[in-house]
């Protein structure tokens, strides 16, 4: 992870949506000298990033419980005043679609001048079987209307209902809400909150399995809030990977070592919760890769910025700039088994890069936290923003 090949005075080629050549500029080929240039001096081109866990499709921003969190209200406070998950749920259900597709694909734009490329959207903030749909459409279109590369999951059990047990909404999950998401094929993969308070090991692993029977590969929440068994079951299901990992010890570190698993930090969630954040350099050591997510959403992560994403990892979690660039693009196209077509700049692979502004290092870019330092992004071999 802490390799990261930098090539001085280079040329990248780009054509037909594809990288096809890069070397040193004193051997740039004759026949890309008629191109359209775009001149990179004192600036470096990135691979654009690959942002493996959001929830970027929702109706309604939750600034009012922040505030509320300010003032000293727990989270069992806030659910109790119609807060939390179901506040988004509620506001979901009232948006229609085309509404819904209309305030969500700014953050799709949003997050494309931030550098990232690629992006997993979950639904769960519907938790009925016509909500959840909804969300799964709004993902797609979000992926064929914008020049982002969309990867969508399923995440029903994100919290259960009111006025319905959890086993029945378990069931309504593993009975109608798979089957339908797979009928319109609107998902990649399936995920469950696994966690105390939501949804345990067993109910987690019963809707991972129904969701793989309908070809649906497992993703997991895991080990957030308490050391509530995601990794470990995670990890029996062969899920693609186990995010957020706030709460994680010696145990789920083995297991993780022995399987294909990618764990993944969502740095942004614990810097808004106030949580601990994940042992990154206890599991680099360990021997595990690590994937970097900004978990985007409305109630504990509002950012989708990668670069901040990259300046937690650093500073709270002590990754190396190297480190974190590597979690950010090449860990997290792994993560959505994009490893062939993103997350690094390779020959063959989507031309999906941005150029920086004049900046003296690679640290640079976490160093300086908070600042947009991208001038411009290039996504599919087009130019879809220059900042002057």
């Amino acid at each position: 992870m802490s390799a990261l090949p930098i090539l001085q005075n280079t040329y990248v080629a780009l054509a037909n949506g594809k990288i096809v050549a890069y070397g040193s500029m004193n051997d740039l080929p004759e026949k890309y000298h008629a191109s359209t240039v775009l001149d990179a001096s004192e600036r470096f081109v990135f691979p654009s990033f690959v942002d493996s866990h959001t929830h970027l499709v929702f109706a309604a921003s939750r600034e009012e419980e922040f505030v509320m969190k300010i003032k000293g209200a727990t989270y069992e406070q806030i659910a109790a005043k119609g807060g939390g998950i179901l506040n988004s749920a509620k506001k979901l259900q009232q948006t229609s679609e085309d509404e819904l597709f209309e305030r969500s694909v700014k953050r799709a734009y949003e997050i494309m001048q931030l550098g990232t490329g690629a992006v997993e959207i979950k639904s769960g903030y519907g938790l009925t079987v016509q909500d959840e749909l909804k969300m799964l459409r709004v993902a797609r279109r979000i992926g064929v209307e914008t020049p982002l590369t969309v990867r969508t999951t399923f995440l029903g059990a994100h919290a259960v209902p009111q006025n319905v047990t959890k086993e029945h909404y378990v069931e309504q999950v593993i009975q109608e809400m798979i089957p339908a998401v797979a009928e319109e094929k609107l998902a990649d993969y399936v995920d469950v909150f696994c966690e105390q308070g939501f949804f345990t090991v067993e109910e987690t692993e019963r809707i991972v399995e129904q969701g793989k029977q309908h070809g649906l590969k497992p993703r997991i929440h895991a080990n957030q809030l308490h050391r509530s068994g995601g990794v470990q079951v995670g990890v029996k299901t062969g899920a693609l990977s186990v995010d957020h990992l706030e709460n994680i010890g010696d145990e789920e570190i083995e297991m993780l070592k022995g399987s294909t698993v990618m764990p993944t930090a969502l740095p942004g969630a614990a810097f808004f919760l106030g949580l601990p954040f994940p042992p990154a350099r206890k599991m680099i050591e360990a021997g595990l890769p690590l994937a970097i997510a900004s978990d985007y959403n409305p109630g504990s992560a509002p950012s989708g910025n990668m670069s901040l994403m990259l300046s937690l990892a650093c500073i709270r979690m002590k990754l190396t700039p190297e480190e974190a660039i590597n979690a950010a693009t090449l860990n997290t196209a792994y993560a959505l088994e994009l490893g062939d077509s993103h997350g690094s700049i390779s020959i063959g692979k989507v031309a999906n890069v941005f150029i920086t502004k004049p900046i003296p290092s690679v640290a640079f870019l976490p160093y300086a936290f908070g600042s947009n330092l991208i001038e411009t992004v290039i996504l599919n071999g087009k130019i879809v923003n220059t900042i002057s």
